[in-house]
């Protein structure tokens, strides 16, 4: 780490996540080194443009923070992987972003030194610089080891959430409320804008959108008016 607290960040998934967190803790004043290459590299170049594609083992050994956003049955063994050809450095920050695991899955990377960091923006990212605004009014869930916890709760309001505390034995459930809140959300609409577009209204999905917004923001004001949605600073399992 730099004397001013700036990073050399690198990101190992070029999904629709790692991209635009990188961009967003580019933003904040940390420099980006690189990213390794993804399935739309044009989609890549446009949120992080000369930003150096590179394989995940040189990824890792010029960042002092290193991004994984990958798919979740990936994440285990890449970072054992990359623990098993001397990748990781000891003092390096390691930062993941599945919302089911905390710090655990990163035990191989651990091994040689690395510190451990769960961060999860609840957020449904698109990979376009939308999503920077998206996390300006977002919340993040961060579990990391208490003396180093500051790290990722700094990293969070960086990347322009509110971070929010959960326990390592809590990432099941907070997974699980996520993905209800999103594959549900997603199946009403789908089944909505079909039986609209069977009465014959035309762009059903227009058509409901002002009436899915208000519900929703309704509904999320009233859990948050009741005393039992007083959410905690720490959540635990």
């Amino acid at each position: 780490m730099s004397r001013d607290g700036r990073l050399g960040v690198g990101i190992i998934g070029a999904g629709r996540v790692g991209p635009v967190l990188g961009a967003a803790l580019g933003g904040a004043g940390h420099a980006l080194v690189g990213v390794t290459q993804g399935s739309d590299p044009e989609r890549v170049e446009a949120i992080l443009p000369g930003v150096p594609v590179l394989d995940a083992t040189e990824v890792v050994r010029r960042s002092e923070l290193v991004i994984v956003a990958v798919p979740h049955d990936q994440l285990e063994g890449l970072v054992a992987g990359l623990a098993e050809v001397g990748a990781w450095q000891p003092g390096q920050l390691v930062l993941h972003t599945d919302p089911a695991w905390g710090t655990g899955i990163l035990s191989a990377a651990v091994a040689k030194g690395a510190i451990p960091l769960a961060v999860h923006p609840a957020i449904e990212f698109s990979g376009t610089s939308m999503d920077l605004r998206a996390l300006s009014s977002a919340y993040a869930a961060v579990t990391a080891p208490g003396p180093v916890l500051p790290i990722a709760q700094a990293l969070a309001v960086e990347l322009g959430c509110e971070p929010v505390v959960v326990d390592e034995s809590a990432r099941p459930a907070y997974a699980e409320a996520i993905a209800t809140a999103r594959d549900f959300s997603r199946s009403i609409v789908r089944q909505a804008t079909a039986l609209l577009a069977q009465a014959g209204v035309p762009h059903p999905g227009s058509f409901l959108s002002a009436l899915a917004h208000t519900t929703i923001d309704h509904a999320l004001a009233e859990a948050g008016s009741g005393p039992a949605a007083e959410p905690p600073a720490t959540i635990q399992g």
